[in-house]
This record gives C-alpha cells, structure tokens and sequence, in this order.
C-alpha cells in the first residue's frame, strides 16, 4: 500500500472532496487522527503560532552568517543565469542591521527602515549593476541618517552614514545622495 492510498479509501468510505484535498495537503489522513470533533482543540491553540508573537532578534553572528549565504546564492545565480537576484535592497538592509547595529522596522513601514539609538535610518542599497553612483530618496521620509550600502561587481560591501543635515534644505521630492571614494 502507498502512502498515497488512504485518499483512495477515503474516497471509498464516503468522505467529501474537500475532506480529500485537505489530507491530500497535509500528506497524511486526519480523520485517522482520533474523533474529528477533538480537532478543535488543535485549531483553538495559538501558543505556538509566530503571527502573534514577537518577532526573533538574531545575533550579530547569525546576521552575518545569513548575509553570506543569501550572497553566496545570489552570486550563484548571477553565475549560472547571468541575471540578478532582485534581492539587493534587502542585502543592504541585512548588512545594515549585522555592521551597524541598526534595529530594522516591521516590513513595508513608512519613512525609515529601522533605528540606530535614537535616529530613524533609511537605507538604500546601490547594487553591481547600478550604472550610477547615486541614490534617491524621498525628502518626506522620517529620517535623520542615511545608510548608503554599495555592492561591489564582486559582491563585497561598503557603506557610509550620512546625517540628514548634511543635504541641506531643499524643495525637491527627493533627495539626491552621492556614492564618492
């Protein structure tokens, strides 16, 4: 018999189409699980669902180790496809927070991407195959410090910070930050 059979059994003994693909998804029969009506008490205990808890606050060991990974792949990808991950932004913003110490907001906040005691960060990534050595950022943005990561054809990082301060006031939408040695 083959782990795949109890959905023919199932089918056999009356169960709905639904109830099949739903064992079907989980790779094993529920219904042999014990009483049915018991499931509640599985659906009813959130203890150990991430949804509701506090996100993970990793090491700076374990940031680096993640960051040399998701390089490594994304040069292997470049290697084999001869195109670019569109991972870069996030590769930044990873070497960001494993460099700097910068605590990373919730995913798609508003106006920074994370905080550096009590400074609001913004950081913008210029990828290998940027043709420019400048970044855009947007003037309205909740800021004082502007991490700009630059990665090299390489894949090697550099960074500086910049203090909002330093652009001075202006009328424009966006803000225009150079990449200079």
């Amino acid at each position: 018999m083959s782990d795949w059979d109890f959905l023919h059994d199932m089918h056999n003994e009356g169960y709905s189409p639904e109830q099949i693909a739903d064992a079907a998804a989980c790779g094993y029969n529920p219904w042999e699980q014990g009483d049915w009506d018991n499931i509640e008490e599985f659906i009813d205990d959130e203890a150990g669902w991430d949804s509701d808890s506090e996100p993970k606050n990793p090491t700076t060991l374990e940031l680096w180790e993640l960051l040399d990974e998701l390089v490594e792949t994304a040069r292997n990808y470049f290697e084999v496809t001869g195109r670019h991950l569109p991972i870069y932004g996030e590769l930044g913003e990873l070497y960001g927070e494993a460099k700097y110490g910068i605590k990373r907001h919730k995913p798609y906040t508003r106006g920074s991407d994370g905080k550096l005691g009590n400074d609001f960060v913004e950081i913008k990534t210029i990828s290998p195959f940027k043709t420019g050595n400048a970044v855009l950022v947007k003037r309205a943005g909740n800021f004082s410090k502007l991490l700009i990561v630059k990665i090299s054809k390489d894949f090697e990082f550099k960074a500086k910070m910049l203090d909002r301060k330093s652009f001075g006031k202006g009328t424009g939408k966006h803000i225009k930050a150079k990449w200079s040695e």
